[in-house]
């Protein structure tokens, strides 16, 4: 199978389907060679990215809406018109002629005529229409950032218009390369070979690298890991001899960082399933993975003197890296508070509970921490590169800034 009729398969399950665009991604290369696989993902990627600017060109050319082509169809002019705009290093010919043939393949013979006729349109037309859409608006930035709505909307009240555009625009790129080092494997801060690359300070075991080779993670030697997330498990703050918590635990990053005794609990069976793969593959003897409902733990669970609260959300600061869930996401304030209350339940008198979560929406992030009331840690004076810009006590990482993925993170401490 070519890398561009891989690509056409997970772009339609994307958005027929409602895939995963990296699991889809991951099953469709499998024996590809890295130069396929590669140009499979920016393909995949960069379509799923740009779809509402691209499905804007589109219509605007061909003055036809796109939810009138088949769905084959449909993903194919979609993928030509990635390449056409964005990847330089197709040839418009080849974007156009492969774009026909994808579609001659999928037994759309009727549909081949009507492809070329709107691939050499937009051969002749689109950039220069992309190029003069105007960014001075919130609501123009999203079209051409290619954006809802109401991302482009928070982003632009909290941050304002001009890290608002940096904001989307550092999200349209390629995500950083990092891993965690497995400490347990390589006792050494910086890494040892065969494991090299950029060492980040504020971080002991954190890696910038330029690929990660299937043998590292095989091996149990890294995990692939951004490191505003390899932050939220060093604000754990955990040590050997106590016992920890972690209340959302999977895929297994930040439990397999973390010290002590750790209980992992993960309500999805099939995720709980990845955990506990994780916690083999990284050795990490110390930690219990548990197939339950955070909200329902049984009591024998006991206190715990750290406990960590990654909750799920809206997923706004890893759209490098899941460019599908800009198209898919939802806030979710109140099971995040929920789960926090449970925590704050759960851990003892003088103990901390950590909160953290993907994105940078303060109804998710400052909203839900000031709903409980705890005092919370200086996380900013730990990591003051990491300082949230209107909660100093606070931690934010953001990806036009810092280069990582989007994190908020805050320590909260219980009263004795």
């Amino acid at each position: 199978m070519s890398a561009r009729k891989a690509a056409l398969g997970v772009v339609l399950r994307v958005f027929e389907d409602d895939a995963y665009a990296d699991r889809a991604l991951r099953s469709a290369t499998k024996g590809f060679t890295d130069r396929d696989r590669a140009f499979a993902m920016e393909v995949v990627y960069g379509t799923v990215r740009y779809r509402r600017l691209l499905d804007y060109a589109v219509e605007e050319i061909s003055r036809r809406s796109v939810e009138d082509f088949d769905p084959p169809v449909r993903a194919a002019i979609r993928i030509g018109a990635y390449q056409l705009c964005f990847m330089n290093s197709v040839p418009d010919h080849a974007a156009v002629s492969e774009t026909v043939e994808l579609v001659r393949e999928s037994g759309l013979n009727r549909a081949v005529g009507f492809t070329n006729a709107i691939m050499r349109r937009l051969t002749e037309q689109m950039r220069p229409l992309i190029e003069g859409i105007d960014d001075s608006t919130v609501d123009s930035a999203a079209l051409k950032y290619s954006y809802p709505e109401w991302i482009a909307q928070i982003w632009w009240k909290e941050f304002g218009s001009d890290s608002a555009r940096q904001l989307m625009a550092a999200q349209n790129r390629p995500a950083e390369v990092a891993v965690r080092v497995n400490h347990r494997k390589i006792p050494v801060p910086s890494g040892c070979p065969p494991v090299q690359g950029k060492h980040d300070d504020s971080l002991p075991y954190s890696l910038v690298v330029d690929r990660v080779p299937d043998e590292w993670i095989s091996s149990g030697l890294v995990w692939p890991q951004s490191r505003g997330s390899q932050l939220a498990g060093c604000c754990v703050g955990s040590k050997s001899g106590e016992r920890v918590l972690d209340l959302c635990a999977a895929p297994g990053g930040k439990a397999t960082q973390l010290m002590g005794d750790v209980i992992a609990v993960e309500s999805d069976v099939k995720r709980a399933f990845q955990l506990k793969e994780t916690v083999r593959s990284q050795h990490a003897k110390n930690v219990k993975v548990f197939a339950l409902d955070a909200r329902d733990l049984p009591s024998d669970f006991g206190c715990f003197d750290r406990v960590l609260v990654d909750a799920p959300c809206s997923g706004l600061g890893v759209l490098q890296s899941r460019p599908d869930l800009r198209w898919r996401s939802n806030p979710l304030p109140d099971l995040q508070l929920e789960l926090l209350k449970v925590a704050l339940e759960r851990v003892r008198p003088g103990g901390t509970v950590t909160y953290s979560v993907c994105t940078m929406s303060r109804a998710e992030t400052e909203v839900v921490v000031d709903s409980v009331g705890a005092k919370l840690d200086d996380l900013g004076s730990l990591y003051p590169q990491f300082r949230h810009p209107r909660r100093p006590e606070c931690l934010l990482t953001l990806p036009h800034k810092h280069g990582t993925s989007g994190f908020f993170i805050a320590r909260l401490r219980k009263d004795l």
